[in-house]
């Protein structure tokens, strides 16, 4: 499969400080890429990096085929970055920002009033085009720098956190707008926040302190590192009837793990094989009505904490998934 992204073990330090790691990794073309870690795990320097910002102090790496060493003018005309809070001339319309965006690409004419109807259209703000930046909500705005991100159409399109300080409303909005570019773009989305990533990413990669963790699909992700888990969802008003089944599942010794949230009780086990013939019989005797009993759908944000809180001694032993496919 051609790669969009490709490094090889790429390292950054400042002084006595190793950002990252030896980093060895390819992002396929055409994916939607994630890029996870906590707080100083090297994700901003990953990102620097490949889109000529910094450089490396060993290894190499290619974007869209070329060097990020060499690749120069020929590698940004074909890259594109919104960062987390992108400013704007306020007092610009929206429309006159992408036309000037545009201009700066060489784009003339026709052509240049083209591509701009294009990006307006991908991102849903046709209808704000002639309006002033300075009024545009938080969601218009990120739509707007992705707009903008887009007028080259570059063939890797980078993304710092892009939802993390929008309300709901504007995440959906924005959110929606990136997984629909799936076949315009390789979209590698640095972020925190682990469910836009489950939302709209078909690849994932979990750095910590600067080291590579592990990189996969999304799905292969949930089917490897996951532990089994079961939701049991009561009926409501069955308060004494909860309290009695969460103690009957944690003096089971296959229940890894019981959390509640309102009616629901989700159960980490160590063992199916051993829950599947106990659940509904605990539930029975613990007198409770149930509304749902299923095997719960890992989540990202477990799949995420397990492996940067496992002892460093036990995650250096892991053998990464390098190439993502």
């Amino acid at each position: 499969m051609t790669s969009a992204i490709h490094c090889e073990g790429l390292t950054r330090r400042y002084g006595a400080v190793t950002a990252l790691d030896a980093l060895s990794l390819d992002v396929p073309q055409g994916a939607i890429f994630g890029l996870l870690g906590p707080n100083g795990a090297g994700k901003t320097t990953l990102a620097h990096l490949l889109t000529g910002l910094a450089r490396p102090t060993a290894g190499r790496a290619t974007v869209a085929g070329y060097d990020i060493a060499t690749g120069g003018v020929a590698l940004r005309k074909r890259i594109s970055v919104l960062e987390q809070q992108p400013n704007y001339y306020t007092w610009m319309k929206g429309r006159e920002l992408l036309e000037f965006t545009g201009q700066l690409f060489g784009l003339r004419g026709a052509a240049l009033r083209s591509r701009v109807d294009e990006v307006l259209a991908t991102t849903g703000l046709s209808d704000a085009a002639n309006r002033g930046i300075g009024g545009y909500s938080g969601g218009m705005r990120q739509r707007l720098g992705l707009a903008q991100a887009l007028m080259n159409r570059p063939e890797v399109l980078f993304l710092d956190e892009p939802a993390s300080a929008l309300d709901p409303a504007g995440r959906y909005e924005i959110l929606q707008s990136i997984a629909d570019l799936h076949a315009q773009a390789t979209v590698f989305m640095s972020t925190h926040i682990l469910a836009d990533v489950e939302r709209i990413c078909d690849h994932v990669a979990i750095l910590d302190h600067g080291k590579l963790i592990v990189a996969a699909t999304v799905a292969d992700l949930q089917e490897r590192y996951a532990r089994p888990t079961y939701e049991i969802e009561l009926e409501p008003h069955q308060t004494e009837g909860l309290a009695t089944l969460e103690a009957l599942l944690r003096a089971e010794p296959w229940a890894e793990s019981v959390t509640q949230r309102q009616d629901t009780l989700r159960v980490g086990v160590r063992d199916t094989h051993a829950a599947s013939y106990a659940l509904a019989p605990l539930c029975a005797r613990a007198g409770v009505a149930l509304a749902r009993l299923e095997r719960g759908r890992p989540s990202l944000e477990e799949i995420f904490l397990r492996l940067t809180e496992e002892p460093r001694t036990q995650t250096a032993a892991q053998t990464p998934t390098q190439e993502v496919s």
